[in-house]
């Protein structure tokens, strides 16, 4: 099926793959430069993911700079593969991070923040379409953990490439972006 979310996460990992370091470096800091244009400042808990190199996401570290340039509370996540669900914790100057088995870099504890409280998400993602509609690695993490946040929680997706005009298999317990910040520009939805 053309653009189902299996070809569209298959596409968008081997052109990662070909990105080199200075270009992820780039492309992240045009990404961090693109979301302060966004209407988000005034909010004050702000969930961002942590890289996997390995998987050549975007870099986040310029975005966490700016967050605590900004005094906002950044909250980090743990990832639980048996029963698919994330915890969060407040990142603090004394909290230990670690790569779990998958690469994913992770708070060791911390103190624990409900979902509830979180105002603004930075989403990673493979892939995304004209209405916002995305593709991760199909784990269904992101959308498990929105659907608990407040139905006002700001959801951002940050990528490295363009919109795809439309994903093909979206379903119903997908949730859509509010916006989309890449290095080109930002979309609104």
């Amino acid at each position: 099926m053309k653009n189902s979310k299996k070809e569209l996460r298959l596409k968008y990992k081997s052109l990662r793959q070909k990105l080199s370091v200075s270009e992820i470096e780039e492309k992240s800091l045009a990404i961090a430069n693109a979301l302060l244009e966004l209407p988000i400042w005034e909010k004050r808990y702000f969930h961002v993911f942590l890289p996997i190199e390995e998987q050549r996401e975007v870099d986040t570290e310029l975005i966490l700079h700016l967050l605590s340039g900004k005094d906002k509370e950044i909250i980090i996540s743990k990832t639980d593969f048996q029963t698919l669900k994330m915890t969060h914790f407040l990142l603090t100057d004394n909290t230990k991070i670690k790569k779990n088995e998958y690469n994913i870099p992770e708070p060791v504890d911390g103190i624990e923040v409900p979902s509830k409280k979180i105002e603004v998400v930075l989403i990673p993602l493979l892939a995304f379409d004209l209405k916002g509609n995305r593709v991760g690695y199909g784990k269904g993490f992101y959308d498990k953990f929105l659907s608990e946040c407040n139905k006002d929680v700001v959801k951002i997706g940050l990528s490295f490439y363009e919109p795809e005009d439309v994903i093909k298999d979206v379903f119903e317990g997908d949730i859509a972006l509010n916006y989309c910040v890449t290095p080109e520009r930002n979309y609104t939805f």
